[in-house]
């Protein structure tokens, strides 16, 4: 799958377990998968497979 627009291998993933792979917290982020982004309450559902393109976009604070 490509991730950010890198290509990546983590074979059938949940968003959840992605997130956790990738060291992310679920509540600082927004993540889109080929172009939709995805509620929240589904990330544990959200089966991802090789073909999607996903994109995360973290919060970042600041002042």
């Amino acid at each position: 799958m490509i991730i950010n627009g890198k290509e990546m291998d983590f074979g059938k993933v949940t968003i959840t377990q992605l997130l956790k792979g990738l060291d992310l917290k679920e509540e600082k982020v927004v993540v889109e998968v080929n172009f939709q982004i995805v509620p929240k309450e589904m990330y544990e559902e959200h089966i991802l497979n090789k073909a999607d393109k996903v994109e995360i976009v973290s919060f970042v604070g600041g002042g």
